[in-house]
């Protein structure tokens, strides 16, 4: 592999996934004259942001390199594409209750009448628009999370990225969402209607073609400003709360180092932090989510509309224990399985105990 050929440009992010030991030792070779001390590959090891694969001895992937981002984003089409899939059923319900309230009173008759007049595959109505919106929206959301945090943190510096951490992780969060909703909007208005409509289409190959003919090209995102308004939020509570939690975890609830802990431990860690992170999420982004549902499942709604019909008691309300359930086990899940993936390449989990401030002699490198 080749060498890094300025260390000095990588010592402005690794201090987000490096140990201070590790940064000092990153500074030292810094200057020419200490190379010949070492040898070849001791320097190349020591000179390269490098994680060895467990899976794959002999294979590295280099951080923040474009291996590094491609592993990132299918980490994203796998965690969001398939949890999203799984609760179709409770999506499902949930639109419903939102749409119709006088129909779907709970949770419980709202699967009793779906389960009435739509039988048991009524359950996985929707199913495949939910799978591609959010394959996308997930490869985009970690993909561009993980560029945009080392972006803002190289723009900082070490310095003030590690004093105002958690702006960078709501600055990131929120940039790639911008992206992924672009990528998911299609996806969600079809997926909507066809939930939320019974007899509009079977699914997304007939549904997409007659919603465009209904609403014209342009209807497929007439919900991106909610969807934004939903999910920038959701996003920026979900990435960030989980860096905090995860490093708290780290820090006062587990005895011993991250670096020390085994990769099941590591794993079940990202998956609790996950987990809290999803109920911070739901009650964030509840309102924005109702108008979702409102404004793609009725032709011409707008959002006032929306108020008048839901009032603001409801749009905050409505669905919202439901909703939590299902985002935090969601969000638990999307964190557990990302990481999961991460290890599988070599990579570390996200997250951990944040390092001190980068010392002086970095910061004048």
């Amino acid at each position: 592999m080749a060498l890094v050929e300025n260390p000095s440009r990588s010592l402005i992010p690794s201090f987000l996934y490096a140990s201070p030991s590790s940064s000092r030792g990153l500074a030292a070779e810094v200057s020419p004259a200490a190379a010949p001390s070492f040898p070849a590959s001791a320097v190349e090891k020591r000179r390269s942001f490098v994680v060895p694969s467990p899976s794959e001895p002999g294979r590295k992937i280099e951080m923040h390199s474009p291996a590094y981002y491609a592993a990132c984003t299918a980490g994203g089409i796998l965690s969001c594409g398939l949890t999203h899939t799984a609760v179709t059923p409770l999506d499902l319900v949930k639109c419903n209750m939102q749409i119709d309230p006088l129909k779907y009173k709970s949770v419980t008759s709202g699967f009793g009448v779906l389960l009435k007049e739509q039988g048991v595959r009524g359950f996985f109505r929707g199913w495949a628009p939910t799978l591609l919106g959010y394959s996308a929206q997930g490869a985009c959301k970690m993909g561009f999370y993980e560029f945009f945090k080392k972006y803002y943190s190289d723009i900082a510096g070490p310095e003030y990225a590690s004093k105002y951490k958690t702006l960078i992780y709501l600055a990131g969060s929120a940039s790639a969402e911008v992206i992924a909703d672009v990528a998911l909007c299609p996806f969600e208005a079809v997926k909507v209607r066809v939930q939320t409509q019974p007899g509009f289409a079977r699914g997304l190959s007939d549904g997409f073609p007659k919603f465009v003919k209904s609403e014209g090209a342009l209807g497929l995102y007439k919900g991106i400003v909610p969807l934004w308004g939903r999910q920038i939020p959701y996003t920026m509570m979900k990435f960030a709360s989980f860096e905090t939690i995860v490093e708290l975890m780290y820090k006062h609830a587990i005895p011993r180092p991250k670096d020390e802990c085994s990769k099941s431990l590591q794993l079940g860690v990202s998956f609790a932090g996950g987990y809290v992170a999803g109920v911070f999420c739901a009650l964030v982004s509840h309102p924005a989510d109702n108008l979702v549902s409102f404004l793609n499942n009725a032709k011409g709604a707008t959002v006032g509309d929306a108020v008048q019909k839901l009032g603001l008691w409801g749009l905050f309300t409505r669905g919202l224990p439901l909703r939590i359930a299902m985002i935090g086990t969601l969000t638990g899940a999307q964190w557990g399985i990302y990481d999961a993936f991460k290890v599988f390449v070599g990579l570390p989990t996200t997250g951990g105990v944040a390092p001190a401030a980068a010392p002086a002699v970095l910061a004048k490198a």
